[in-house]
C-alpha cells in the first residue's frame, strides 16, 4: 500500500483558546477521560484514567489528583467564586486521599467521581455567566 492509499486522520481538533467556549470544551473533554474513557464490561457503568490510575499504588492517585486540579485552575480563571474554587479542591481532596487507600480506594475511585461533581460546578458557572457557552443536550 502506497502513501496516497492509506487513509487519512482528521486532525484532532484543539479547543487552545481562554475563551469561555474552549474552556467549556477543554474541561468536558478532559473530565471524560478522567471519569467515563472505557466501559467495564458486565457491570455497565463507564470508568476513566482517574480511577484506572488508582490501581497504581499512591503514585497514580497522585497523578489523577493533579489533572482533577487542573479543572480547579481552569475554573480560577474563570473567574469562579473563591468558595466554589475550595468546593472543587475539596472533592479532589477527597478522591485523592480516600483513593490512595489499598483496595477500598480502588472501589471508592469507581463510586465517587470528582472530576464530574467539578464539571457540574463549572457548568452553572458557564451558563450562568456566559450563556453564549451553553451546549443544548438532547
Amino acid at each position: 500500500m502506497n502513501q496516497q492509499d492509506k487513509p487519512r486522520r482528521m486532525p484532532a481538533e484543539l479547543p487552545l483558546g481562554t475563551d469561555p467556549q474552549s474552556v467549556r470544551r477543554r474541561i468536558e473533554a478532559l473530565e471524560r477521560l478522567l471519569e467515563r474513557l472505557v466501559e467495564v464490561p458486565l457491570v455497565g457503568r463507564k470508568v476513566g484514567l482517574d480511577a484506572l490510575l488508582g490501581l497504581l499504588p499512591v503514585g497514580g492517585d497522585v497523578i489523577s489528583g493533579a489533572m482533577g486540579l487542573y479543572l480547579v485552575w481552569e475554573a480560577r480563571n474563570l473567574g469562579l467564586p473563591r468558595w466554589q474554587l475550595w468546593r472543587m479542591a475539596g472533592n479532589v481532596g477527597i478522591d485523592t486521599l480516600l483513593g490512595a487507600v489499598p483496595v477500598a480506594g480502588d472501589l471508592f475511585d469507581f463510586v465517587y467521581r470528582s472530576n464530574t461533581r467539578n464539571l457540574k460546578i463549572l457548568r452553572r458557572h458557564l451558563d450562568k455567566h456566559h450563556p453564549g457557552t451553553k451546549v443544548i443536550e438532547g
